[in-house]
């Protein structure tokens, strides 16, 4: 749990290894990786917005990025963005980092003017903190291995009502293969949500 005061800013480039590390033991070892390279991969091709960490006295115990992807809307590609990933360090989870984290994150973005921000993960987390079901808003997930539930978005005061169709991620979610779940935990999860 958090003892001291965490702070919410941008990373700098001085961050870098350490917010790796947040990200790399809050995936743990199986994920971990491929989301590190997800992260590495996001920037060498440009589709990075914005990188927050929480900062507890000079170490980064938590960070935040947000990533351009598309909404294939029948008038235009909307340019969205994707909150993915949230990561905090295994020994402050519980604290209320992340949810500064996502709070700080939902600012940034309206700020950029983005209509949107999705992601996938817990509806229950995320649903306290102000992200709905996607799909009844009239979006559809970019794939079937990611279950209605967790496809879940946060409409900003840049929507417009036409700004509905399929979330198109950008190329990087799908080299790195860090869409949806694969068996068996999808389909774990799939008969616990059945």
């Amino acid at each position: 749990m958090t003892q001291q005061p965490v702070s919410i800013r941008p990373a700098i480039e001085s961050d870098r290894a350490a917010t790796r590390s947040v990200v790399a033991a809050a995936f743990g070892a199986e994920k971990g990786p491929a989301v590190v390279r997800l992260l590495d991969a996001l920037d060498r091709t440009g589709h990075t917005r914005a990188d927050l960490v929480a900062d507890q006295d000079g170490h980064v115990v938590g960070h935040v990025r947000l990533s351009r992807s598309w909404v294939d809307a029948r008038r235009a590609l909307v340019e969205v963005l994707v909150l993915s990933p949230l990561s905090v360090a295994p020994h402050e989870q519980g604290g209320g980092v992340g949810t500064a984290l996502v709070a700080a994150a939902l600012e940034h973005a309206e700020r950029l003017g983005a209509p949107a921000v999705f992601l996938e993960g817990s509806p229950s987390y995320y649903g306290d903190r102000g992200f709905t079901s996607a799909s009844l808003v009239g979006f559809d997930r970019p794939s079937a291995r990611i279950p209605d539930r967790a496809f879940q978005v946060v409409l900003l005061p840049g929507h417009e009502e036409w700004m509905v169709g399929a979330l198109i991620y950008c190329d990087p979610f799908w080299s790195e293969d860090c869409v949806g779940l694969r068996d068996p935990l999808l389909a774990e999860l799939e008969e616990r949500l059945g």
